[in-house]
């Protein structure tokens, strides 16, 4: 399939050892296809995403929320998502 845009983000996945909680990135990405945006676990319809938007978090990367008709679902990005979210709006 050809991805018109893709987006890195991550997500903060904690572990619980014997004497330690660890903290870890895992690294993964947002493809956008003319007819859906797909997550690593969703998939979802371009029928069923209304926006996309962008709030910074501190000096570097922010929260990229994808507004649809089951709800907002945020996602940690390092960079900027501002080509991504152009790609999406000149569907």
């Amino acid at each position: 399939m050809k991805w018109l845009a893709i987006q890195p983000y991550y997500k903060v996945q904690r572990k619980v050892m014997s004497t330690e909680q660890v903290a870890y990135e895992d690294g993964r990405h947002l493809y956008l296809s003319r007819d859906k945006i797909v997550t690593h676990y969703r998939e979802f319809s371009m029928d069923d995403v209304f926006d996309l938007s962008f709030r910074p978090l501190g000096e570097s990367g922010g929260l990229l929320y994808l507004h649809t008709k089951y709800g907002v679902y945020s996602y940690l990005v390092k960079d900027n998502p501002e080509r991504f979210i152009r790609a999406y709006k000149s569907l």
